[in-house]
């Protein structure tokens, strides 16, 4: 007899998307004519990024060039972690940062929805950063998957390995 159906619900992002979306905001930074002599700049360090300007209306401006770029590709603006506006000096900077994985908290919160409402017989186990459910039906875990697209959990969720 086979195993129990089953899938795992992840967060990840598409880092090749990300740096497309980073590559694009920054051409646009640099040739939109009001983002012209704002010293307004998107870097790149390791997995974070950081905006900088002479404004704060700058700097938010250019929050939302980033967020539009990422949208284009599809990812999920929960997967950016962007800090407040802060003044550093003359400049204000605001830092970013793409989040993956699901933490134990989370985790243990949609393992709770998946028990409370979810249909009887299944079970959702932590995994590091994911979850796995397994039950008997296929139908159950397709209920599962619409119950938690309905629900918001501040993470990005995505439905894999459904077998």
């Amino acid at each position: 007899m086979a195993a129990n159906p089953s899938f795992d619900i992840v967060s990840k992002v598409d880092r090749q998307e990300v740096d497309n979306a980073f590559n694009q905001a920054e051409k646009e930074l640099g040739s939109r004519f009001d983002f012209r002599g704002t010293g307004t700049t998107l870097a790149k360090s390791g997995e974070a990024f950081t905006i900088t300007s002479e404004t704060e209306e700058r700097a938010t401006a250019a929050l939302d060039v980033f967020k539009e770029k990422l949208v284009k590709r599809n990812i999920s603006l929960k997967s950016l972690d962007a800090g407040e506006p802060r003044q550093s000096g003359k400049t204000w900077k605001i830092d970013l940062k793409v989040v993956e994985g699901i933490e134990t908290e989370k985790a243990k919160a949609i393992s709770k929805k998946i028990r409370d409402e979810g249909p009887k017989g299944l079970q959702a186990q932590i995994q590091g950063d994911q979850l796995r459910v397994t039950g008997k039906k296929r139908d159950d875990l397709q209920a599962v998957i619409a119950l938690l697209k309905q629900e918001d959990f501040g993470v990005a969720l995505q439905f894999t390995n459904y077998r």
